[in-house]
């Protein structure tokens, strides 16, 4: 107790000379230390100096304390950080996390197939430098700074600011206090394996914690006469404390820092320790409790506290919040393998327009959804009437990977996905990718594709699908099961298409494509006593066009959104193993949108349909109805109350709603009514809107795993008096 009462007198008697000679107060420097989510606590502790009306003239710190610190710099209240940072997502500050909507349709697919990617290169297998690029603090920094963008000296922030981070190529401190604000705030903060370093002035930068974690000296440099430091640092714990690879570096890190802390603390006239210990540094969802520590750890020392202040609360002018962004121009630099537009094609924006800063965060979420920028950070420059986007990119080295998969479900069996996918092979934009996949069944994907942004795609691919099972339809109405006196027939189907097509994007959300395709289809059945197993065995050739529209936030398990998907295919040309084949023409159309009701609850409504055109079809493209879980190829679709492809009909319409309850993150229960008509010409017959000759219903239970959604309905229907319980492992593939 005797040095806090020492230096309260001091500095009452330091205020009341400079009273009496008219002098203005000391200059108060605040040092914020390095903690991960530990840093929090210092947001309670500016508000404990707010209420003792101290006004702080330099403010510095190292990782969480340069976020912190460079935020209430910029001019905000400690008051408006505690709302700032309690409505933040505290997953998606430690994880990259994109948006579906930010998501092309091919990115799509690849997050919705793949349950683990890794860079291969030179043949040899990779692993990702870092777990996050920190994107999602980057726009957020960088939004919340808006209203100081075109600042580049940090001594002329509303306070004067300064950081330390790390130079991972030599080791060195760097000092910043210039350059872009939200670049220096993220670069002291970049903790090693977590977040990518951060590429400032031509070094790669990384947590200024491994370095100066408590930077008390650069204060004093800028002209501090009494420095407050705040502590949230870890000391050294034991083996049964240390816990994961984030507590084993922080417990390296800690070696040296605590042996420089003795010498730092005598430089710190106030030194605060909040009582932290019992968080760790990422315990982000623990944000409210961690700066209530740090306020308590402040109180105690307030009576020291308001011998600095103005003898009053301090009160600032809150921060003028910006929801709009006017670009004149867009500059690109680091690019090589990638061209502008692109870019530009992917942020969906294009100079010279007003845009709202949520559509800029889209675009640059757009962007990083494409994975072919290591890092992605941009700055603001005064144009002729308007700003200018500086927008720096970082191409990602590795341009071949290695993607796995998983799945299992009752029409394909298991299968072990193996994916190649080869960025660059042929020219600047393509995308080469080889599924190749084993089990049950072996299928195979094969697709390459150009993606030229807003300008038109185009691409090719192969695709192989096979299957063997007892299904309920036999491709001739019926008319063979009815001869042999049978309820099933055991098929093996084999389709292999090779397609071309074009596309392009319009109004930012809808793709639009054309192609041809030929097709191989074959169908048998060994167990018929016939002298003729196959059902079909001819190459079919067709020109199609598609629409396609996807803003569902989860594809297994949507929250909002819209989805709609309609095609047009004439086939033209067959073999014609059958001796049948006259030309026709195939409709479909799928739309479905989802909303979050309340609590966890969500309605998802969905509705679809399709019909021939033609005097005589094939009916091996007719729709067949019928099972769950297994990815929908030709005119397979789902449907429940009913086996693995057991309705079929030339012509279709079918509704379903679904009620979805998420009680625990991640894990579902829902309950699925459809309905439907199927058979042959029902839009002619008239039979489109009769009563559904179909029904089935379903529960189910649900969870979100890293191989994708693990299902298990259980499902009836009225008609047959079946029930049917369906297992379904891993994305569909």
């Amino acid at each position: 107790m005797k040095k806090p009462l020492l230096l309260l007198f001091c500095l009452l008697l330091l205020g009341t000379v400079a009273a009496q000679e008219g002098e203005k107060k000391p200059k108060v420097g605040v040092v914020l230390s390095g903690g991960g989510a530990k840093g929090l606590a210092h947001i309670g502790v500016l508000k404990v100096l707010e209420e003792a009306g101290v006004e702080v003239s330099y403010i510095g710190g190292t990782s969480m304390g340069a976020i912190v610190g460079g935020l209430y710099a910029s001019g905000y209240s400690a008051n408006e950080l505690d709302s700032i940072f309690n409505s933040l997502d505290a997953d998606a500050l430690l994880r990259d996390y994109t948006p579906r909507s930010s998501q092309s349709f091919f990115e799509k697919r690849n997050d919705e197939m793949y349950a683990l990617t890794l860079p291969f290169k030179g043949f040899r297998l990779g692993f990702p430098t870092a777990i996050s690029k920190g994107l999602y603090n980057y726009t957020t920094i960088s939004k919340l700074t808006d209203h100081v963008r075109h600042i580049r000296d940090f001594t002329n922030l509303p306070i004067p600011f300064v950081c330390i981070a790390t130079d991972i190529e030599t080791g060195e401190e760097v000092v910043l206090h210039e350059g872009v604000l939200p670049d220096a705030i993220l670069a002291s903060g970049a903790f090693p394996s977590l977040y990518y370093p951060v590429a400032i002035d031509g070094r790669l930068l990384i947590d200024g914690g491994v370095t100066n974690n408590y930077p008390v000296e650069e204060l004093r440099k800028m002209g501090a006469d009494i420095i407050i430091g705040v502590d949230v640092q870890d000391g050294l714990k034991d083996r049964d404390e240390i816990k994961g690879a984030t507590g084993v570096l922080v417990q390296i890190n800690n070696y040296q820092m605590i042996k420089k802390m003795e010498q730092k603390r005598k430089l710190t006239d106030i030194y605060i320790k909040p009582d932290i210990h019992a968080y760790n540094v990422i315990d982000f969802d623990e944000g409210k409790s961690i700066i209530e520590k740090g306020e308590e750890a402040a109180r105690k020392m307030f009576d020291t506290l308001a011998a600095l202040g103005k003898g009053a609360p301090l009160k600032k002018e809150r921060v003028p919040v910006t929801d709009s962004l006017s670009i004149e121009q867009i500059k690109v630099k680091g690019l090589d393998s990638y061209t502008r537009s692109y870019v530009i094609g992917k942020l969906s924006f294009k100079p010279d327009s007003k845009i709202s800063y949520d559509r800029f965060n889209r675009g640059i979420s757009n962007l990083n959804a494409t994975q072919n920028f290591n890092t992605i950070s941009y700055s603001f420059e005064p144009g002729k009437k308007d700003d200018v986007l500086i927008l720096n990119l970082t191409e990602n080295p590795v341009n071949r990977y290695l993607k796995f998969g998983l799945h299992y479900d009752g029409l394909y069996k298991s299968a072990i996905l193996v994916n190649l996918t080869q960025k660059k092979l042929i020219m600047r934009n393509d995308v080469t990718s080889l599924d190749v996949i084993l089990g049950d069944n072996f299928r195979y994907n094969f697709n390459y594709y150009i993606d030229n942004g807003f300008h038109i795609s185009y691409g090719f691919r192969s695709i192989m699908n096979s299957f063997n099972r007892n299904i309920a339809t036999d491709f001739s109405e019926g008319e063979l099961l009815d001869q042999l006196n049978l309820g099933s027939v055991n098929i093996d189907f084999t389709d292999i298409s090779n397609q071309i097509y074009i596309q392009t994007i319009f109004a930012q959300r809808f793709m639009i494509g054309a192609g041809a395709e030929l097709k191989f289809l074959k169908i048998k059945s060994e167990n018929l006593d016939e002298n003729e197993p196959v059902f079909d065995n001819s190459n079919y050739f067709s020109l199609y066009g598609y629409l396609k529209f996807d803003s569902y936030d989860n594809r297994y398990f949507p929250n909002e959104g819209w989805y709609f998907s309609g095609e047009a295919k004439s086939y033209i040309y067959s073999s014609d193993f059958t001796r049948t084949f006259s030309r026709f023409n195939i409709i479909k159309g799928d739309i479905g949108t989802a909303k979050n009701l309340c609590n966890g609850f969500t309605l998802e409504l969905q509705a679809e349909t399709g019909f021939a055109l033609g005097e005589e079809t094939v009916p091996f493209f007719d729709f067949i109805l019928g099972g769950y879980g297994y990815n929908m190829i030709n005119n397979f679709r789902h449907f429940y109350g009913y086996d693995f492809l057991s309705l079929s009909g030339n012509s279709y319409i079918k509704g379903a709603a679904t009620l979805d309850y998420e009680f625990i993150r991640k894990n579902h229960i829902n309950v699925t009514a459809n309905y439907a008509n199927i058979g042959k010409n029902i839009y002619e017959e008239g039979n489109v809107l009769s009563i559904p000759q179909y029904s089935g219903y379903a529960v189910g239970y649900g969870i979100e795993t890293i191989i994708g959604p693990v299902e298990i309905k259980h499902s009836w229907s009225p008609e047959t008096k079946e029930h049917l319980t369906w297992f379904s492992v891993g994305f569909w593939f």
